[in-house]
């Protein structure tokens, strides 16, 4: 039997492999499906030659996670930083564009810029203390207090009805509106602003960069590093019990808390069980994915060129659509996430074509078909855009779980990003990552620090591993 055994090869599992096959164990990852990476695949979902990211396209933090900057990601793959971080497109011609220059973003924010450059100033020239902060467990004391005091006196201002006060315009507030929507869930809150400032941060000082090539490519990198180091990779295989996997000294799970619930019920206490069943999912995401026979006609023109656009208008009305999906209702004007990535990455699509996809954020385990939304909102700021659509692939919230089991209703964080929850994720614990058996771990976004790819919940699981079972430290992750 191997050394260790990682359950999933999403961003987590991979990392956690990695981590466990640079200390010299011998390791195994086991698939359920008959392709690796999780929702970080690329697949041909529409025409033949055109390539889309079954999740994220555009990867904030992988210039900025700690393990993919131990690992040199940016050495193994080819990562393009666009000079637009993400644009919000308002009424008519008209909207907002972050830059990956803070300056530059402050000087097209009129009357708002300087109140943009206060928020975020402290945050870029700390970029570092801000991630030390936010990625990792925040029981533990930060390195840099101060900056951890900065960042959560602006979480508390854009998290709470005192959002609006620094601002007198209506672009600064919808711009970090859009971002601050990436987190899914009723706004303002704690927990979404938490997510939005980082991401924004993130956005001007190191760019939010997209792989050629697509997600595949990051997954694609560590599977190639995990063999080099003896790493065995099995698709199609699914484990049911944890009692079949009883031979390793370590078991890593890259799955929801609900699915370890369900897969360890053998050998997890019944108490540590009902915690893991207890963890609450969010709302969900329904997604489409388009074959295009040329480049969005946005009638916001900086759009054109960034990677990453928000539609659902001002704060205002971002903050109705995101309130009516949390009671229930999938909103008629809705916040809609789009990725151009063939903008930059033309290698995606046949020559000249193009591929996007956008998200709407939908109730927990929705069916509700989203294309519909999706063609109304973009046409409506892309004047055109129906008449490039060449096919299109469509996937529910309830339909994305079956693609991925991690995202348990169509919740792509697996597990619902909100104050309480990234305390106690899935139990209140310097140490989350461990269950009450020993050798067994919870690598998945259901454990600190939660949602995106940055390969760090499956990084901090095989490093406690290590550390317990066999009193080795973290290895050397770098490219040699």
């Amino acid at each position: 039997m191997d050394d260790a055994v990682v359950i999933g090869s999403g961003p987590n599992g991979m990392a956690a492999a990695v981590t466990l096959a640079r200390a010299g164990l011998s390791v195994r990852v086991l698939e359920k499906e008959d392709s690796i990476g999780g929702a970080a695949r690329t697949l041909p979902l529409t025409l033949s030659g055109f390539r889309h990211d079954v999740g994220a396209a555009i990867h904030p933090l992988a210039l900025a996670s700690p393990f993919f900057r131990a690992f040199e990601l940016d050495r193994r793959i080819q990562l393009t930083v666009p000079d637009v971080s993400y644009a919000q497109p308002l009424a008519g011609a008209a909207g907002a564009t972050a830059y990956r220059s803070l300056g530059r973003t402050a000087a097209e924010l009129g009357r708002d810029g300087s109140a943009w450059a206060r928020l975020f100033g402290p945050l870029v020239h700390h970029i570092d203390s801000v991630t030390d902060f936010t990625a990792n467990q925040m029981l533990r004391l930060p390195r840099s207090p101060v900056t951890a005091a900065r960042f959560g006196l602006r979480a508390l201002e854009q998290g709470s009805p005192l959002w609006n006060v620094r601002f007198r315009e209506a672009r600064a507030p919808a711009l970090l509106t859009g971002v601050i929507g990436h987190s899914i869930g009723r706004i303002p809150s704690l927990a979404s602003a938490a997510v939005g400032l980082v991401l924004a941060a993130h956005g001007h000082a190191r760019g939010w960069p997209v792989p050629i090539g697509g997600s595949q490519a990051i997954i694609d990198a560590m599977a190639d590093d995990l063999v080099a180091h003896g790493g065995v990779i099995e698709t199609g295989v699914e484990v049911t019990d944890l009692r079949e996997l009883a031979g390793a000294r370590i078991v890593i799970a890259d799955t929801s808390a609900r699915a370890l619930a369900r897969i360890g019920r053998s050998v997890l206490p019944r108490r540590y069980a009902r915690r893991l069943d207890r963890l609450k999912y969010g709302d969900g995401v329904a997604k489409v994915d388009f074959a295009l026979s040329g480049p969005v006609p946005w009638a916001y023109e900086p759009a054109r060129r960034s990677p990453t656009v928000h539609l659902g208008g001002t704060r205002r009305e971002i903050r109705a659509a995101e309130a009516a999906v949390a009671s229930g209702v999938t909103a008629e004007a809705p916040y809609v996430l789009v990725s151009q990535p063939t903008i930059v990455d033309p290698s995606r699509a046949p020559a000249g074509r193009h591929v996007l996809w956008a998200y709407i954020h939908v109730p927990h385990g929705s069916a509700h078909d989203p294309t519909a939304d999706v063609m109304r909102m973009v046409e409506s700021a892309a004047p055109g855009f129906r008449d490039l659509v060449l096919a299109s692939n469509a996937y529910t919230a309830h339909q994305l779980e079956r693609l991925d089991p991690n995202l348990v209703g169509g919740d792509i964080s697996a597990g619902a990003i909100t104050l309480p929850q990234l305390i106690a994720r899935p139990r209140l614990s310097p140490h989350p990552w461990r269950t009450p058996v020993r050798g067994v771990y919870l690598g998945s976004s259901s454990t600190p620090p939660a949602s995106g790819v940055h390969g760090l919940s499956g990084f901090y699981a095989a490093r406690l591993a290590l550390r317990d079972i066999c009193d080795l430290a973290t290895p050397d992750l770098r490219l040699r």
